[in-house]
């Protein structure tokens, strides 16, 4: 006595394929494990979009209680220039770090240009980073273009260089 199985499949053309997931945010604890930055150097408190390959923007939260502050300057605190670059060149990090065609290693400044500053930054305010990659040669050198904003307003802007060192 044999028994008849009679099997079906359903047209495949109405499956969806589960895609993985792709990361669009990083919290302060994921953005550690991959920046090597730690206070008071540690200039990013959350990645809130981030887009493989192309672009992050980070958050900074700006406290009186952070150190900078206490020489720059006193009675009127404003976060250094300098400090607002590194934070957004810290967004621009986490963007190479996420690239599976890029070195691993600790990347560096290479150079900053046409770096503007269009309003100050004080306690109290939120900066908003946007980096964009705009290339990356020989997996070692690249560019980014950073923007930092506040409640909407422009506060830095420029071109952002790197390099990854042996």
């Amino acid at each position: 006595m044999s028994t008849l199985i009679e099997t079906h499949t359903a047209p495949t053309e109405n499956l969806e394929v589960a895609q993985p997931q792709i990361k669009t945010t990083f919290t302060i604890e994921e953005i550690h494990q991959l920046l090597p930055h730690r206070y008071p150097f540690a200039l990013v408190d959350r990645i809130i979009d981030f887009v493989p390959g192309k672009m992050a923007t980070g958050i900074k939260n700006v406290s009186f209680n952070e150190p900078q502050f206490q020489g720059h300057f006193p009675g009127r605190p404003i976060m250094p220039g300098v400090l607002i670059v590194e934070a957004m060149a810290q967004v621009g990090g986490v963007v190479l770090t996420q690239m599976a065609d890029v070195q691993n290693g600790l990347f560096m400044f290479a150079g900053i240009d046409g770096v503007k500053f269009r309003r100050p930054v004080v306690p109290g305010d939120q900066l908003v980073m946007t980096v964009e990659l705009l290339s990356v040669k020989a997996r070692r050198f690249g560019k980014m273009r950073g923007r930092a904003e506040v409640d909407g307003q422009l506060a830095c802007q420029g071109d952002l260089m790197f390099a990854l060192v042996d």
